[in-house]
């Protein structure tokens, strides 16, 4: 951890840390290729340890407040997230804050580049939806900007964290489930943290409540309308069809139920389908897809809210932010 009073550490403590001159740091910043590979491993380190973060303002700012926010995103194609991210970004530029959209993929290594590059320019605030390892973790709660988890609500957010819980989540679509008759679950979800906390619960509330066994599948993130295609002949070949199949974002289930007509079956008569993310296409398709909304349009109240009250100096008044969630039924179960 750095050891600086409380101010951001500057390039002569990197320097002193590493054994070397400041010009030599600014050096390997600038092209890490120009310094030896030993000089250049004990400056990486001594950045590490500093918490230094690079100024890539040019000329630097009169004020400390850049009105940037950066906004980060595994994927732009299919994204459970994109219609989050186009209030979010609406709401801000409406405020006066220039958005800068990195997309990070679902690996952390890219998503620290990303978290790196937008400290160097200074933002305001950086509001993510993706993963964070307790590195990460550590260099943003460290940082001067604000950072905002947002659909999720961790148990020690290392800044703020806008979200719902996906466990609760889970739960009340296997409530839903069990209400309408189902007894025939197949759960398909992402390969994700947070598809699985819903699965989890569902499969622990279905059981809770006497349900019998549940059949699943996993898909590779992003989910996409395709793999409705694979997953849909799975499921032709199973011994017993489910009555209800149970997925991980409305792009997936739309795939799905393209493929059930496809092959002649009726949705819901014969197969019953449900989404997640209520995107626009849940409610566009024929039969309209039954689905759990997430308030958007909340998130990215709460999310300008926080950044007027950082940027103003204020103490926030929580660390979470419960937004919660809307299962909406439609035609599709």
């Amino acid at each position: 951890m750095s050891e600086n009073n409380g101010r951001n550490p500057t390039l002569d403590d990197v320097a002193l840390h590493a054994g070397v001159s400041a010009a030599t740091v600014s050096r390997y910043i600038n092209n890490p290729k120009v310094v030896a590979a030993a000089t250049g491993e004990r400056i990486r380190a001594a950045i590490a340890a500093t918490g230094y973060i690079p100024n890539l303002l040019a000329g630097g700012l009169a004020s400390s407040k850049s009105k940037m926010v950066a906004v980060l995103i595994p994927h732009l194609t299919d994204s459970i997230f994109n219609d989050t991210i186009e209030s979010m970004t609406g709401e801000l530029a409406a405020a006066g804050f220039n958005v800068m959209l990195g997309l990070t993929g679902t690996g952390i290594g890219r998503t620290e580049d990303v978290v790196r590059a937008a400290l160097s320019r200074r933002v305001d605030a950086i509001i993510s939806t993706g993963p964070l390892d307790a590195e990460l973790a550590d260099l943003v709660r460290r940082g001067p900007a604000l950072f905002i988890q947002i659909w999720e609500l961790p148990e020690d957010p290392p800044g703020l964290a806008i979200g719902f819980s996906h466990n609760a989540a889970g739960r009340d679509v296997a409530r839903f489930v069990l209400s309408r008759g189902y007894r025939r679950p197949h759960l398909v979800t992402a390969n994700g943290t947070r598809a699985a906390m819903r699965r989890d619960a569902f499969k622990a509330e279905w059981q809770a409540q006497g349900g019998g066994a549940v059949t699943e599948a996993q898909v590779d993130i992003p989910s996409r309308f395709g793999h409705g295609r694979r997953v849909f002949a799975d499921i032709r070949r199973m011994e017993l069809l489910p009555d209800v199949v149970v997925c991980g974002s409305d792009y997936l289930a739309q795939g799905l139920i393209v493929e059930a007509q496809a092959a002649g079956l009726r949705v819901p008569d014969d197969i019953a389908v449900i989404g997640f993310g209520n995107s626009s296409v849940a409610g566009e398709m024929r039969p309209t897809i039954t689905t759990v909304e997430i308030d958007g349009a909340r998130i990215a109240r709460e999310v300008l809210a926080a950044i007027r009250a950082h940027s103003a100096g204020e103490e926030l008044p929580q660390r979470s932010v419960d937004v919660g969630f809307r299962l909406i039924a439609r035609e599709s179960a």
